[in-house]
């Protein structure tokens, strides 16, 4: 165990069902030294815990769980990879099938549906192309999809998302493998050095996400119109489209709504928010969805995929929209 790491060191409880604790101290520089432990206690004990400098006073602490270094190393019992597992798995399979549908450039709208990952459709050959129909400055070297054009906003938006961030860090670099398991590397370098510094514009990306969520509305808005065939005039109605792209833009909604940089903008960063009653209430609003970020994040990302391969195959003739009225 680090030298300094006793009784009685302040502790910050990580995890109650496996006791972990990540103990923390000043060192002789007038800073604080930390390591994660595992904590020996009971019931009555954790009723004794005493509150000392926002930390906690440890009882006993039974064992170190620092690791000398080797990859995948712990002393969790439980199955610590399993999360990561599926978080790789999911994660892969989004992005191979969001680039194999950016690159197809075609079957992405169907009637009044329209794709939200061709959304909004700058240029193209359907009517809702809004600057008309492929440029003529586009390389021809280059394959063409209007997904080209705007798929980087959202794409952004989400590679730099805090959770996400969590999550394929894990997942993907090992960086660590989860809480107090043995990482493939001994230095970290944080996000404060290229290339990981660019991470620090997702405060910018959510901007745009903003904006693509006014824009998908008004796609899902649009998805309640048909064209009458007898008079080739647009009529209310409703389809199971249409509840397919409204579902996506309220999942969109959630997640976006619930970004941690939101939460710090309309109320996080004020120390006495209580003065500021709009903002009080927005910062409640949108904690409330943040405590759910998780579950945005993927049900969201489900979905935009999800609503993809409906218009997809809606538009190849594979799968009949459904009317209700």
């Amino acid at each position: 165990m680090a030298k300094g790491v006793s009784e009685g060191s302040h502790g910050l409880p990580l995890d109650p069902s496996l006791q972990l604790i990540l103990l923390f101290w000043p060192n002789d520089e007038g800073g604080w030294e930390s390591e994660m432990v595992r904590a020996t206690f009971t019931p009555e004990d954790r009723g004794k815990w005493r509150t000392l400098n926002g930390g906690l006073a440890v009882p006993h602490v039974a064992s170190s769980l620092s690791w000398p270094g080797g990859f995948g190393e712990t002393t969790r019992p439980d199955l610590w990879w399993l999360k990561p597992l599926v978080v790789f798995f999911g994660l892969s399979a989004f992005v191979i099938y969001s680039t194999w549908a950016a690159f197809q450039g075609e079957f992405y709208a169907f009637g009044s549906y329209l794709s939200p990952m061709y959304s909004p459709e700058l240029f193209g050959e359907t009517p809702h192309a809004i600057l008309g129909p492929q440029p003529g400055w586009w390389p021809g070297w280059l394959p063409w999809s209007p997904a080209f054009l705007i798929l980087w906003a959202p794409a952004g938006f989400r590679l730099t998302c805090y959770y996400y961030r969590g999550a394929y860090y894990k997942a993907f670099w090992a960086d660590p493998p989860s809480c107090a398991v043995g990482e493939p590397r001994s230095g970290y370098l944080g996000e404060r050095s290229f290339p990981l510094v660019f991470q620090n514009i997702h405060r910018y990306f959510l901007y745009l996400a903003l904006g693509f969520i006014v824009i998908l509305s008004y796609d899902a808005w649009k998805g309640f119109w048909f064209e009458d065939p007898t008079s080739s005039a647009a009529q209310f109605g409703m389809g199971v489209g249409s509840l397919v792209l409204l579902l996506n833009v309220v999942l969109l909604g959630g997640y976006t709504f619930g970004c941690h940089s939101l939460r710090h903008l309309v109320g996080g960063r004020l120390s006495q928010i209580s003065k500021k009653p709009v903002r009080a209430v927005s910062y409640r609003c949108v904690s409330c969805l943040n405590r759910r970020h998780m579950m945005w994040a993927w049900f969201s990302l489900f979905w935009v995929g999800f609503t993809d391969m409906y218009v997809r195959l809606c538009a190849m003739g594979v799968w009949t929209d459904l009317r209700f009225f």
